[in-house]
């Protein structure tokens, strides 16, 4: 029996797969034509990514409607439609301007929903407002509140736009918390119905200083939490700049106030890769995994020259994102090659080959004895 067994062992390596093929990746863009601003959703309900983005190539960034492509494995992205469009009656209170949203699944009580908040043009007064709408799957169909969520400027606040929506879960207190603002950041908690501002709790949470080189505030809010931390991040210069980038500090608390890290560029161009302005991002952490990707758009090289619109000429991209072991985040580095695709399958064959190991080896020790 023990000379079968060794046999055995021996063997295992020409039992060994033939070495594969280079893995595939998605590549940079991931989505076609122009797109911005993109918003990167796991479902629950369905088990895919969806991405929700500002569509782009308007002049004046005159884009009406939204559209949302979904995916298995985070490499191949399909179309699934336009989702919301302010350009008709769906959205009675806006006139176009559909620019950069962000969304949320909830479970309440046995139903899913997904509330979408974006920017739009306020016919009424004539400015960027903040509105929501509702669906019961990440495709829609949606059906918005009716009028605007955001509107006003926060107290103590001069100046800036309400645009450029962030809306994040707090997985210490279930709380949900609304975050916005060109020029400035706000943060508030959101009501139970998701529809409504808490009153007493918006905040300005602008962080202070920085320059154009570094971490000047500009736009883009966005927020997540790991291992105690709540992390904030948010794009620095003009989005029509190759120095357009994003910056990142963290806090204990949803509202702040921000501490700026240390080394804050976390994205920033690679002018000899042909990569430029890559910032207004969102973050996705895979579920149950440690294993975190960076979703953002940059400028198509195509349209660098100022009189061809770089700041509506953008496209979106996906990269990973690491930690170091003090919690703060490795910088970015934006690829032409994007990520390899996530694969379910794969990961249990993986974990199935690491058990077969672990019983291989309690196999060798026993015959050792």
């Amino acid at each position: 029996m023990k000379t079968f067994l060794l046999s055995l062992l021996l063997a295992l390596p020409l039992l060994a797969p033939a070495k594969q093929a280079p893995t595939r990746t998605s590549g940079n863009p991931i989505l076609p034509e122009f797109h911005a601003d993109p918003e990167v959703l796991y479902s629950e309900q369905t088990g895919r990514f969806y991405i929700y983005s500002t569509t782009d190539g308007a002049p004046g960034w005159g884009g009406y409607y939204f559209t949302v492509f979904s995916s298995a494995d985070l490499a191949d992205w399909r179309h699934e439609g336009i989702m919301l469009d302010l350009g008709t009656e769906q959205v009675p209170w806006a006139t176009g301007n559909a620019w950069a949203p962000c969304i949320i699944e909830r479970k309440v009580g046995d139903q899913w929903k997904y509330f979408f908040y974006y920017s739009g043009h306020d016919r009424e007064r004539n400015r960027k407002s903040i509105g929501v709408a509702v669906s019961s799957h990440p495709t829609g169909p949606f059906t918005d509140l009716g009028q605007p969520l955001v509107h006003e400027l926060p107290e103590g606040q001069r100046g800036g736009q309400q645009i450029d929506v962030d809306v994040f879960r707090d997985p210490l207190s279930g709380k949900y918390y609304l975050y916005w603002g060109n020029g400035y950041m706000a943060g508030a908690e959101l009501n139970d119905d998701m529809v409504s501002l808490k009153p007493g709790t918006t905040r300005l949470m602008t962080p202070q200083g920085g320059s154009l080189r570094d971490y000047a505030y500009r736009e883009a809010p966005y927020v997540f939490f790991r291992e105690g931390r709540y992390y904030f991040m948010w794009s620095v210069d003009d989005t029509g700049s190759p120095n357009y980038h994003v910056a990142y500090g963290t806090a204990t608390n949803p509202l702040g106030p921000i501490e700026v890290a240390r080394q804050p560029v976390v994205l920033i161009q690679r002018p000899d890769q042909g990569i430029y302005g890559p910032a207004h991002n969102s973050v996705l952490q895979l579920p149950g995994k440690d294993e975190w990707y960076i979703v953002y758009h940059r400028i198509n090289p195509a349209y660098l020259a100022k009189d061809k619109g770089p700041g509506f000429h953008r496209q979106v991209c996906i990269d990973r994102m690491y930690f170091n072991p003090d919690g703060t985040i490795q910088p970015v580095v934006p690829t032409q090659e994007g990520v390899q695709p996530i694969s379910v399958f794969k990961q249990g064959v993986n974990a199935l080959s690491r058990a077969a190991k672990r019983r291989m080896k309690r196999l060798a020790d026993k015959l050792a004895e």
